[in-house]
Formats: C-alpha cells, structure tokens, sequence
C-alpha cells in the first residue's frame, strides 16, 4: 500500500524542518562561544532554538483545539523572536560574524512569517 502524501507528522512541515535545520546550527556555531557564556547565553540560545520546534510539534498534535493550536503557535514565534535577540547579542559581542547573523536573523523572520501563515489558517491544519 503506498503511503499517503501531504502533511501526515509534524516533522513533514516545512516550518519544522527548518526550525531544527536553525537549531541544529546554533548548537553547532555555540559551541565556539566563550566559556563564561556556557550557562547563560549558549544554554538561553540553545534552549530557545529548540523550543521553537518543540512548540511547533507540541502544536501540531494539539489540531483537535483551534486555540490551542494557535496558542502553541505563538508560543513558538516568541520563542522565535527571543532566538533573535540572543543571535543579536551574539553579535554585539562579537561571538558571530555579521554573515552568520544575517542568515540566522533572515531564515527566523521567514520561520516567523511561516508560523504566522498557519495561524492565520489556522483552519486548514485543526480538525473541526
């Protein structure tokens, strides 16, 4: 029997996807941050990027409840805009270059966009 095509696990949506793609790479270009950062600004960045997924999924299984679909949306968006202000800071410190905060600040304002677009529609994804 082949399988159904579409959007069957949280992990099929593109937003999702890209989501972990960002986390994993903060965890990745953390890494470099000075020891003294090791338990507030790597564990904070590290721990928002990947709520930002976690919130997503959390979402995704909760379509039964329009609001709270919703509500585990923007928990995920905010969780988004505090990645960026700990991606800024990073930058104002200079643990990252002025290319990797640009690309990480432009791929969480297009996660930003994408969660927003579910919201709105949110409809399309909630079981009635």
């Amino acid at each position: 029997m082949e399988k159904k095509k579409g959007i069957n696990h949280f992990r099929d949506l593109f937003v999702y996807q890209q989501a972990f793609e960002k986390a994993n790479g903060i965890f990745e270009i953390t890494k470099e941050f000075p020891f003294e950062e090791r338990f507030s600004m790597t564990n904070q960045i590290r721990r928002s990027s990947r709520s930002v997924c976690s919130n997503i999924a959390e979402s995704w299984r909760k379509r039964n409840y329009k609001k709270m679909f919703i509500s585990k949306l923007s928990d995920s968006m905010m969780e988004t805009s505090e990645t960026q202000t700990w991606l800024e800071f990073s930058y104002h410190y200079q643990y990252i270059d002025k290319h990797t905060f640009d690309q990480y600040d432009n791929a969480y304002e297009n996660i930003i966009k994408m969660l927003n677009s579910m919201i709105i529609n949110a409809d399309k994804f909630c079981f009635n």
